[in-house]
């Protein structure tokens, strides 16, 4: 399926940057990753790393899927509200996924200083009260947060608009947030990866999964098998496809980037990520060449067609939107995109091995608004899982939680 439409940023802005190979031949390897995008390429580096034999097939091109349409709002701060993730799995689990959280964004800024030139930079995070009924809400969960000890900052609606330039009933102000170019940092964690001896292999789609109590063999519309002690499957929202379980919702987000505006105009959002409590939410941060990324107004079209014929108009509702919360900034769309994600019940992901499918095969489904974020920790607990070593998130993160919660 077609994960996207209109023009993705990041793939105009770095063009086709590396030709690999299809798979034309049988292959063996340690672990069969089943995903060329951010995610695949995070778990690859993570296992090549520590010594595994690895090949990461992809069926498109690399970077080519969810990864060359998604945003890169780097965030420990979950779509679910750590008050009520506490409510629904207790105070200490979801305190551990928010620090994890915290703690992966240090993580991914070490591996982009690694790879370089990737776009990395460290940003603020402004969590804001569309409305006023959201405000005690925010407050409680501003105070959960600094109980624990995460850097936040309470900002009343004078102080708000003196620091940011916008009227709102308060907002959360995280001292920790980041972004990336996450198709540039894909290409650069891949193409590294080749020249170490690690194959990668796009335009090559998995048909068939075989599974023993020893490994597994990975059949593809073209002919070849890949024979592994472990599958990782990290296709995005194409995982579902493998499981007869629903455990997640595919959804579409939409997305525009302006040209360059100057540092004057850009102001305090020059190095501040800027999010809504309404949902669907708005939410805007700069990139590294000073436009303004834009997007939101999600919807449950996952319809390529449907999904293709709604981008202009959404681009459009979007740049109204920005321009009323800061009527200077000249919000116009220069390229304008949308892409299909899943999201969960609880704004979690599922790492690990599913009953339908045995032991042999983890998935890594990096789901809902951190995925990148999920996909740095992910890396370190399926490294983990194939180690037969235990992590703090494998329960937390399996797909028995769904059970229970």
């Amino acid at each position: 399926m077609d994960l996207k439409s209109g023009y993705p940023f990041w793939a105009i802005r770095n063009g086709l940057m590396h030709a690999f190979p299809a798979l034309e031949r049988d292959l063996r390897c340690d672990v069969a990753i089943v995903g060329g995008g951010i995610s695949g390429a995070l778990i690859a580096d993570a296992l090549a790393g520590a010594g595994h034999d690895v090949a990461v097939i992809e069926q498109r091109d690399i970077g080519w899927g969810s990864t060359a349409a998604s945003t890169a709002l780097l965030q420990y701060e979950i779509d679910t509200h750590l008050v009520d993730l506490a409510q629904r799995y207790g105070e200490a689990a979801a305190v551990l996924a928010y620090r994890s959280c915290a703690e992966a964004i240090g993580q991914l800024q070490a591996k982009a200083g690694e790879v370089r030139d990737v776009g990395f930079a460290r940003n603020r995070s402004l969590y804001y009260a569309s409305r006023r009924r959201h405000r005690s809400a925010l407050l409680e969960e501003a105070a959960l947060r600094a109980r624990h000890g995460f850097a936040v900052e309470w900002l009343e609606p004078a102080a708000l608009r003196e620091r940011y330039g916008f009227s709102a009933p308060g907002a959360i102000l995280s001292a920790l947030a980041a972004r990336v170019d996450p198709y540039r940092m894909t290409y650069r964690l891949l193409t590294r990866l080749a020249r170490r001896g690690t194959a990668v292999f796009d335009r090559t789609a998995v048909a068939a999964i075989d599974t023993t109590s020893r490994g597994v063999a990975l059949r593809t519309r073209q002919g070849a098998t890949i024979r592994a002690r472990h599958a990782v499957l990290a296709a995005g929202y194409a995982c579902q496809q493998w499981i007869d379980q629903r455990v997640a919702r595919n959804r579409s987000s939409y997305a525009f980037v302006t040209d360059p505006l100057a540092a004057a105009a850009l102001g305090p959002l020059a190095d501040t990520l800027v999010w809504e409590s309404a949902r669907p939410y708005l939410y805007l941060r700069a990139t590294a060449d000073g436009r303004l990324l834009v997007g939101g107004d999600d919807d449950a079209v996952d319809i390529p067609a449907r999904r293709d014929t709604r981008v202009e108009r959404k681009a459009t509702r979007l740049s109204r939107k920005v321009r009323k919360l800061f009527p200077h900034l000249a919000a116009e769309p220069t390229f304008s995109w949308a892409g299909t994600f899943a999201e969960t019940r609880d704004g979690l992901p599922f790492f690990g091995p599913h009953r339908q499918l045995g032991p042999r095969v983890l998935f890594a489904m990096a789901y809902g608004g951190n995925g990148i974020t999920y996909s740095m920790l992910g890396a370190e607990l399926i490294r983990a899982r194939i180690e037969r070593r235990p992590h703090p998130l494998a329960a937390l993160f399996a797909f028995d939680r769904l059970e229970r919660a």
